[in-house]
């Protein structure tokens, strides 16, 4: 009888403990998807396939209210927190000496280690002095964004800030060399090479600002309720099949667009390549 070597027991090992976390981490995605056409008004009991539970989230105004209020302030702070965290990130990197560097450095990743018991809680005594002292901001969708855009800034910041890093200089020095300006350099050579970074900071901001509960339960208002703290508090008194339609929903919405980016980034990778071997030829 043949013994397996040690390198094939180790490459086999390995595939094991990989194929089971990807069981860990989508088994109950698959299951959560699956149990939303359950026709059993208990969440993890099947009696038979429908769609009864789309046609309910349909007419469910208090769930679809909240999904749109967390699209909105999703998007928002995805775009903010790109347009922030690359002037961040183009700060920190190209300039590498200026008074209070290591402080703003410090203070731009700090969100990332605080818990957000405590960054909820500060910017909410932060809000309510202002608004004794100005009358404004009222709490909902304003609110919301501002914690959430301080969350998602440290995020994009981190992702730009190591594309920008590992991105050779001689391109920038280049275009300077044959007359461009720094802003001209920054739109047109810098900004294409650090676009896939700026996607995925995106992507990345929106999904936190989507599904985040702690930040929004303390700054949420009246009639500014999201779409998380609608289900954290239907949780507290049992789940039923709805709740697992709209994760459906979601989960299809995220996916279509992960792929959708995916496929404008490979594309224009593809696009980039041709040029480059174009230029080659053409020499």
């Amino acid at each position: 009888m043949r013994l397996a070597t040690p390198a094939a027991f180790n490459r086999w090992f390995a595939r094991g403990w990989l194929a089971l976390g990807f069981v860990f981490l989508y088994l109950p995605i698959a299951a959560l998807v699956v149990f939303s056409f359950n026709d059993s008004p208990l969440p993890n009991l099947w009696r038979g396939f429908t769609f009864k539970w789309y046609v309910a989230l349909a007419h469910d105004d208090e769930m679809l209210s909240g999904l749109a209020l967390s699209l909105r302030i999703a998007v928002l702070t995805a775009c903010g927190s790109v347009v922030l965290g690359t002037l961040a990130a183009f700060a920190l990197v190209k300039y590498r000496r200026f008074f209070g560097r290591t402080l703003f450095s410090g203070m731009v990743t700090a969100p990332l280690v605080m818990p957000e018991v405590v960054v909820g809680l500060s910017l909410l005594l932060m809000l309510v002095a202002v608004q004794r002292a100005l009358g404004f901001p009222e709490r909902g969708l304003a609110t919301i964004w501002l914690g959430h855009l301080l969350l998602g800034v440290a995020y994009a910041t981190v992702v730009i800030r190591s594309r920008l890093a590992a991105m050779p200089p001689q391109l920038e020095e280049a275009a300077m060399d044959l007359g461009a300006r720094p802003h001209q350099v920054f739109w047109l050579v810098t900004l294409p090479m650090i676009l896939q970074s700026l996607v995925s900071a995106w992507l990345l901001t929106f999904t936190i600002s989507l599904d985040d509960v702690v930040i929004s339960a303390f700054l949420s208002g009246p009639g500014s309720t999201t779409m998380p703290l609608v289900i954290f508090s239907r949780a507290r008194l049992g789940l039923n099949p709805s709740v697992n339609a709209i994760a459906t929903v979601i989960i299809a919405l995220v996916a279509v667009g992960v792929v959708a980016a995916s496929w404008l980034i490979a594309q224009r990778e593809r696009r980039r390549q041709r040029e480059i071997v174009a230029a080659a030829l053409g020499r």
